[in-house]
This record gives C-alpha cells, structure tokens and sequence, in this order.
C-alpha cells in the first residue's frame, strides 16, 4: 500500500489534501464547526428548507413505512411514496414522466451511460459537473468538449464529427461552481438545427428560478429532451431525478443501471421532498425567493467595488471569489473561520488549476446584516 501513501504526499504537496470538519448543526443561517457558531455561507440549501418545520414533520410522520425501503425498486422497494413524488415532479415540470434517482450523481451517470453508446457523440461543456463526466466516460459514446458557454464552439464541435448514429449535447443551467448561467435557448436552437438530444442539468436553479421555483429551464420557456433534478440543494432533501418523455422514464427504467441497481429512497426521505416540493410552488416559497433575489443583489452590488464578482456571475446563489492558489484559499476559509465566517476553499480538482477559490453560496435565510458581515470579511482579506 505505499502507492497510496506516496500519492497522498504528493497531494500534501500541492495543498491538495482533504478533511471532513464535523458540523453539528443543522446546516441552516449558521452553523456550529468544531464547537463554535458561525454564518454559514457554503450550503446549497438555497432556500432554508432543510430545517423547515413542515419539512420534518412529513419525514418523521413517513417512517410508518420503516426506515429503509429494503430492495431496489423493481423487487419490493418501489413504494406508494416514490410513485406520488414521481407525479408531483412531472407535474412541477410540465412534463410526462418522472424517473427517481438515489441522488443527482447517479442520475446523470444513469441517463448518460444508457441513452449514448458506441457510435455517437456527446458534446460536453468543459465545466459539466463530474457526475456528467462520468456518464460520459461509462457511455463509450465520442466526447468532445466545447469551450465553456460559448455557442460557436459547440458548433465547431459539430463541424469536426465525422458520421455518427446521434448527437448529445450536456450542459448545467447554473454551474456549481462558478453560479454563471448557461445560454440555454441558443443551445436548443443549435441542437434543434443539428437534430441533437439536448441533456440539461439544472440541480442547482431549481426552487430558485422560474414559476413556482421550476428552474432557470422553466423561465426560459427552454425544453431539454432530458431535465437532471435534485433534491438535495433548494429542496433541503436528498436525491435526484430526470425529467422528460413517458418513454424516457420507461427506457430509464429498464436500461439506467444506477436506478435498476439501487435501493429505493427511504419512505423518510420521500415524505420530506413532498413537503418541500409543496413549499416551493407555494406563497412562501415564492417569498423565500424573493428574498434571495434580495440577498444576490445586495451581495453583486457590495462585490462590484471591491473587484470580485467574476464575469457572468452575481445572478444565482452562487459566488466564486477566485484566489487562484490552492493553499492560499484554504489560508482564507481558516482566517474568515476565525471571525465568525464559513466558506469553504474549493480546489482542483474540482476546479481548473490556478482557480481555486472561495464558493460562497446564499440563502435566503441569510440577512442583510449577515451580507454586510461578509462583505466586510472580504474586503479586509480578498480585495483586489
């Protein structure tokens, strides 16, 4: 086992090593680290729903159907609960069919791997999200990389494949790590010109976005032929999903290995996404994103000045403050620590090398005062 201790040596080298902080908070406003309370600037729980109190009560009232259910979904783990949260998301999106996933990492690798195989091609933009680049490489379908959010070199893209059986394109709507928002109409006309499948991952804008918070996809009046959900950012739950056709959901369901393998969902975990699926098509949910919006705007207008909001970005919850050193951004999260602020270092490879940053991510629990606490951390540490 020496490789493995050399290549951990090696990582250590490069600022690159990793440890689990234990949180012994519910990961709301704030959020208690190693015995002390602090703001919580790097949640995905968009929308303050994971302690929301209706939230819980619908999780604990679903463990009457036990805390597990016990085989995967095509043998005795397929509950009433999966079933009416499939309607409720199909519903939610105006479309015919709703496919569950264990989580969105599985339900992208899911989609990708059955639906693309030898003898087509995948066009990917160079930011996808992991859980897309691992459906790509279990597919065997060609892969070609276009520069991020740029239209033109997806294009190019097309222009250099030679004859192949059927074209996938794969974007984010809102990228985790940069917040910047795809160019979804010019994708779907591009892909509607060249008769290709467009895959849309759009985790991160659900709740956020659109009418009663259905994605930046739905505020765009944009139709992916495949929509990647989640359940575990504004949903404050767990899980995934993809969204789109009856026949989808029905090839999904014979062919997605990462579904037809797994365990189903516990009742638990179903009840509690109901419950905050309803919350989010609800007044308050139209509320709570209100008051997001607030919170982001308030948050660009302070950055501007202070020469960190990066291009494109300032629109979703997500901020990246790029440091560029490794070391450096994790020098950051442990000083902004100690006043009282959390935000996490995120590095390569997560990130492209000589990018590595802070991902402040917003809520709308947050308060104005909690943004001006932030911004004052910043500007005495990160202004450029």
């Amino acid at each position: 086992m020496d490789f493995l201790k050399a290549d951990l040596e090696q990582l250590a080298g490069l600022g690159l090593t990793r440890s689990l902080r234990r949180h012994d908070d519910r990961p709301g406003r704030l959020i208690e680290i190693d015995g002390n309370t602090v703001l919580n600037f790097s949640s995905n729980n968009y929308l303050g729903l994971a302690n929301h109190p209706d939230i819980v009560a619908a999780s604990k009232e679903a463990l009457v159907c036990g805390t597990g259910s016990s085989a995967s979904r095509l043998v005795t783990g397929n509950l009433a609960l999966h079933q009416e949260l499939e309607s409720e998301l199909a519903d939610f999106h105006g479309v015919e069919a709703v496919r569950i996933f264990n989580s969105g990492y599985q339900a992208n690798i899911g989609l990708i791997a059955c639906i693309a195989g030898d003898g087509d091609l995948i066009v990917s933009d160079e930011l996808n999200h992991a859980s897309m680049i691992d459906g790509c490489r279990l597919s065997r379908a060609a892969v070609s990389v276009y520069q991020h959010c740029n239209v033109d070199s997806l294009r190019e893209c097309f222009g250099r494949a030679g004859p192949v059986r059927r074209i996938f394109v794969l974007t984010e709507s809102v990228f985790s790590m940069d917040g910047d928002c795809a160019p979804l109409e010019q994708l779907r006309a591009v892909c509607d010109e060249f008769g290709a499948f467009l895959v849309v991952d759009d985790v991160h804008s659900l709740g956020v976005f659109g009418a009663q918070g259905a994605g930046l996809c739905a505020e765009l009046g944009v139709v992916p032929d495949a929509l990647v959900g989640g359940l575990g950012k504004a949903f404050g739950s767990f899980g995934g999903y993809v969204a789109g056709s009856q026949l989808l959901s029905e090839f999904l369901l014979h062919k997605a290995r990462s579904f037809v393998f797994s365990t189903g969902l516990p009742a638990a975990v179903l009840g509690a996404s109901i419950a905050a699926l309803r919350v989010i098509r609800s007044v308050e949910g139209q509320a709570r994103r209100e008051t997001l919006q607030k919170r982001i705007s308030q948050f660009r207008l302070c950055l501007e000045p202070l020469g960190l909001l990066e291009t494109n970005s300032g629109f979703s919850p997500i901020f990246p403050i790029v440091v560029g050193n490794s070391t450096t951004a994790m020098n950051l999260t442990e000083l902004l620590l100690s006043e009282g602020v959390f935000c996490q270092a995120i590095r390569p490879p997560t990130v492209k090398e000589g990018t590595a940053r802070l991902r402040v991510s917003l809520s709308s629990l947050h308060t104005e005062e909690d943004i001006d606490t932030l911004i004052c951390c910043l500007r005495d540490h990160c202004q450029r």
